[in-house]
């Protein structure tokens, strides 16, 4: 049996230290790791595009600049919508089959004028992303499996349209969904400016709307959202209903883009779409992101891509390498600066 000394001195826990017994600099600290985290990315897209100017003197021309924009408004589109499930705590793996799903359905619809070429591909995939929202939001499912069900579904589907990839469906070059994809404005593709209006549009959803709110508050901490009165399974459905209706819009541009349905699209477009929103800065774990850091983690990845093509003697495969090796710092960088932030 223990004794207590009725004279010895009481010990109390010590007590957190309060925001004002921080050290003064802590405050600037976590406001730089907070700077690095959103526009990181940005800065080794200017140093590595300042670089390769001086490197390759067909880089920085206007033709070729033009092109990388053009090219990188089809995944842009795509990234964007994953940045809103992923800033919700989610993943959607589904958005590469959609994808291709969209240029094929709106290849074919594009016989019927351009109206439904447009609206096809909307209605499916944006369908095909509801379903995957209700699956994960109110069975509780997770979203990997779901998604990726919903992959390997819309990749069937699309296969079935087109007897295995055997037919290939055109769209005529004077149509008005040709000049969508094809033609230009003021130096820069129409694609370009579609993509920019919309990230845009996501930008002003995100910070400005009461949908952004609910996004960044699931993907905060779902059960203090869920009390605090936010529509928890509503705001899911609504971001994989988005990345679905997305990624058929992306394929519909695409596919005006190159005047056909191609069915060999689409195979990895999610990985890549994953990890140009988490080279933006938007955490895996959810609850913080920037729909303008997804574009610079877009654009980050092509000129990767282009500068290995001009480099011309290294393989296409170096580009998945360097890539990966983005992905693998940034995430490593996220999850420190994330504790820092915590110790602050």
């Amino acid at each position: 049996m223990t004794t207590t000394n009725p004279d010895a001195p009481v010990t109390t826990p010590p007590a957190a230290p309060r925001k004002e017994d921080r050290p003064v600099g802590s405050g600037r600290s976590e406001r730089l790791s907070a700077l690095v985290q959103q526009h990181g990315a940005l800065a080794v897209l200017l140093i590595v595009s300042l670089v390769a100017s001086f490197s390759f003197d067909s880089f920085a021309t206007g033709d070729n600049v033009s092109n990388m924009a053009t090219s990188s408004a089809f995944l842009a589109i795509v990234a964007l919508g994953m940045t809103f499930v992923i800033i919700t705590g989610g993943i959607d793996l589904s958005v590469g089959s959609l994808f291709a799903l969209g240029g094929v359905l709106a290849a074919w619809g594009s016989r019927h004028g351009t109206l439904v070429a447009l609206l096809l591909p909307l209605a499916v995939c944006g369908l095909i992303g509801v379903v995957n929202g209700l699956l994960v939001a109110r069975s509780r499912l997770a979203p990997f499996i779901v998604t990726l069900a919903a992959m390997l579904g819309a990749r069937g589907l699309m296969l079935s349209i087109t007897d295995e990839g055997a037919d290939t469906y055109l769209i005529g070059k004077g149509s008005v969904l040709a000049e969508l994809g094809q033609g230009s404005t003021l130096g820069l593709g129409n694609p370009v400016w579609i993509t920019l209006a919309l990230f845009a549009g996501g930008a002003v959803a995100l910070r400005r709307t009461r949908f952004g709110q609910n996004v960044y508050a699931v993907g905060g901490n779902e059960d203090a959202a869920a009390l605090m009165g936010v529509p928890v399974a509503r705001t899911k459905i609504l971001v994989y209903a988005l990345s679905g209706l997305l990624a058929g819009l992306a394929g519909a541009l695409n596919a005006a883009w190159l005047a056909s349905g191609v069915t060999i699209l689409g195979s990895g477009m999610e990985l890549d779409a994953i990890s140009a929103v988490v080279i933006g800065g938007t955490l895996l774990t959810g609850g913080l992101g920037y729909v303008s850091g997804s574009l610079v983690g877009v654009l980050l990845l092509k000129v990767i891509q282009n500068v290995i093509n001009q480099i011309g003697s290294l393989d296409s495969s170096y580009q998945q390498v360097v890539s990966g090796a983005f992905l693998a710092v940034v995430v490593i960088a996220q999850t420190w600066l994330g504790r820092r932030r915590q110790l602050m």
